[in-house]
């Protein structure tokens, strides 16, 4: 039966989504119906369409308590809203209904695992939040909270282990029909870890193993965990909280992690081998995958991050976006990312331009716009006095600009959109340590109305920015310190 406050939201949320043009929102990434959006949930294939639902508070672009908003997909690229699907209105979470996971069920029913949480006093007196683990089922549209919620609590978790802080379950069907799920955890030194816990039937759970601990290592918790096999290796994918940065690998703040190595599936154990950033930019965060029906692993993510929200302003009618779904791979020991393949059928009116030479500023016939799949590849004009600098320059007009800058004797890029008409003091670069051989690079950054999404040499690095400059920004330009060479091919994404 739906409560009262899910009949609220969804009235809500269908009444307010008419405020909102068309034009107003990006073309082919999913953002909030209205209201605020943060981690994706519950990415699964059920019924013949891609489900998302995704952490929601349809009332405010701020986060609030959490409901679960809903989308379908042919495609990966063009959603319909559903109505949504959780609101916060158990006994087990009154105080919001967390990131959680979804599978379909051998008899046909569509089950989601979600967190819990309820705000109680604690023993000083303050209040904390207690996370736990619940399931409802439904029809892909309507779902009904299980009985016997919570599934999972605080006797699940190992000795020491907080139960403030345990939450994102990431649930998967084995090969012998059998269940297991992740959820992020945090022991007693206060850093992450990801447990491991596993089902006969999806419904009844029990504790497995401490999959991988964090140990200091990579920020502190550790949220949104996923976990699959993926060419031949394990990868552990997580977001961690509190994050010192490493050289040009990790960021301040709010990171991403990927983890590639070996499972030992009798013992439940993860053993690292090899660890890197999943997105070098600014806005990513909380990862989720899904195995397609033609077997390809697709990612996707939260295209904000936490220490930026304020990018947007709270007068808007909404806020968050989820990131162009990426098909990924595993290529010399590394997690690389390539734009689903489905987006090719959005190309349209090719421009292309081959071996310009130039330095200073250019402009190129054709080449501009902000829903557009752009190719570049760049080489030095001369090996023997390599440029300084390069620059390519979009959603830009005589005010405004993002960038992307390219110095090769760093061999560092960077993103940077400080001058997009973003009026908050927040981060706005973001660098990376590229491969380039001889001052070479090539990209693809895909362009949707409010993000940028940077291929870098065929996926082995990506860099994602939001960036809410004018719609009438569509102006793209290339700027060499030294002599250039590029070839350049544009698509419009239509």
């Amino acid at each position: 039966m739906t409560s009262q406050t899910l009949r609220e939201a969804r009235k809500y949320e269908e009444a307010s989504e008419k405020m909102i043009k068309k034009e107003e929102r990006p073309d082919f990434h999913l953002s909030a119906r209205t209201g605020w959006m943060n981690d994706p949930n519950g990415f699964s294939y059920y019924n013949g369409q891609y489900h998302m639902f995704y952490q929601y508070y349809p009332y405010e672009t701020k986060w609030g308590p959490m409901h679960w908003g809903h989308a379908v997909s042919s495609d990966l690229l063009h959603w319909e809203y559903l109505p949504a699907a959780l609101a916060p209105d158990d006994a087990c979470d009154r105080d919001g209904c967390f990131s959680g996971s979804a599978v379909a069920l051998p008899d046909g029913r569509h089950l989601l695992m979600y967190t819990g949480v309820l705000r109680e006093r604690q023993a000083d007196g303050g209040y904390g939040d207690i996370q736990t683990q619940c399931l409802a089922v439904g029809d892909g549209v309507d779902y009904e909270k299980c009985e016997m919620n919570p599934v999972l609590d605080k006797a699940d978790l190992p000795e020491g282990n907080s139960a403030h802080d345990f939450r994102d379950p990431k649930i998967w069907q084995k090969e012998d029909g059998t269940y297991c799920c992740v959820v992020g955890s945090r022991p007693a030194d206060g850093s992450g870890q990801i447990l491991l816990y596993t089902s006969p039937d999806g419904f009844e759970w029990k504790f497995k193993s401490i999959l991988a601990s964090n140990h200091n290592r990579f920020g502190k918790m550790w949220e949104c965990p996923d976990f699959f096999r993926l060419d031949g290796k394990w990868v552990l994918l997580t977001s961690p909280q509190d994050m010192l940065p490493e050289g040009f690998e990790y960021h301040n703040g709010n990171g991403t992690l990927c983890l590639i190595g070996e499972y030992d599936e009798e013992t439940g154990t993860f053993t690292e081998q090899h660890d890197q950033a999943i997105d070098y930019g600014i806005d990513f965060y909380a990862t989720q995958t899904i195995l397609t029906p033609d077997g390809r692993r697709v990612m996707i993510g939260w295209m904000q991050n936490w220490d930026a929200c304020a990018i947007r302003s709270p007068e808007e009618k909404w806020l968050g976006q989820m990131s162009l779904p990426r098909e990924i791979f595993i290529k010399n020991n590394r997690l690389y990312q390539r734009p689903v393949r489905e987006l090719e059928g959005m190309r349209k009116n090719k421009t292309e331009y081959r071996n310009v030479a130039f330095t200073d500023v250019i402009r190129l016939d054709g080449i501009r716009g902000r829903r557009i799949d752009l190719e570049l590849t760049l080489r030095p004009g001369d090996l023997e006095n390599m440029y300084r600098k390069f620059a390519l320059r979009f959603a830009q007009d005589d005010t405004y600009q993002t960038a992307l800058s390219f110095r090769p004797h760093e061999s560092v890029l960077k993103i940077d959109r400080k001058f997009s008409g973003s009026r908050r003091a927040i981060i706005h670069q973001r660098r990376c340590l590229v491969n380039s051989k001889n001052g070479e690079l090539k990209l693809r950054v895909i362009l949707d109305r409010f993000s940028a999404e940077v291929f870098i040499n065929d996926g082995e690095q990506v860099m994602t920015a939001t960036i809410y400059t004018d719609q009438s920004a569509e102006e793209i330009s290339f700027f060499a310190d030294g002599d250039v060479n590029i070839d350049v091919v544009k698509y419009d994404l239509v």
